[in-house]
């Protein structure tokens, strides 16, 4: 049995109590090496210098090492596992509808360790009866106060 909080996903009106200014828990903390980045740039073609010559950036680089993309710093969401206290019940077909915004706000070192939380910005329903629920997510590098990534995500339930 769930310990979390169960909605019924054509509930809009039960759905909507979730809708919150204030984030959730931070997720587990996950270190970004300099072999993840080196792996990403070469899966994506992105070898820019900012992110794969460790030497250069101690020279050259306003941050005095290399950092991380930003994509990639994205991609590890689901790494950082956000606790969720609720979940969204007798949906027949869930999907990731898309992103309705995403920043990259701040640098990340490589070597950190980033976490994130998130909140429900807002539930709609759609004119075909679905239902949308839209998660603001804030990826941090541990122990900075501004976010590196803020991403609003859409999960559409049919």
């Amino acid at each position: 049995m769930s310990n979390l909080k169960q909605f019924k996903y054509d509930d809009i009106d039960a759905l909507q109590s979730l809708v919150s200014a204030e984030f959730g828990p931070w997720s587990n903390e996950v270190e970004v090496t300099q072999a993840m980045v080196n792996q990403f740039a070469e899966l994506t073609g992105d070898d820019y210098w900012l992110h794969t010559d460790p030497e250069r950036c101690k020279k050259e680089s306003p941050f005095g090492t290399t950092i991380v993309h930003g994509f990639l710093t994205l991609v590890l969401l689901p790494k950082m596992q956000t606790p969720m206290t609720w979940e969204v019940t007798g949906f027949n077909h869930m999907m990731n509808y898309g992103s309705n915004k995403l920043r990259f706000t701040g640098a990340v070192p490589v070597g950190s360790k980033v976490h994130s939380r998130s909140r429900v910005a807002s539930v709609e329903k759609t004119p075909k009866g679905q239902t949308c629920v839209t998660l603001e997510q804030h990826v941090h590098v541990v122990g900075q106060e501004r976010p590196a990534v803020i991403y609003e995500l859409m999960f559409m339930y049919m």
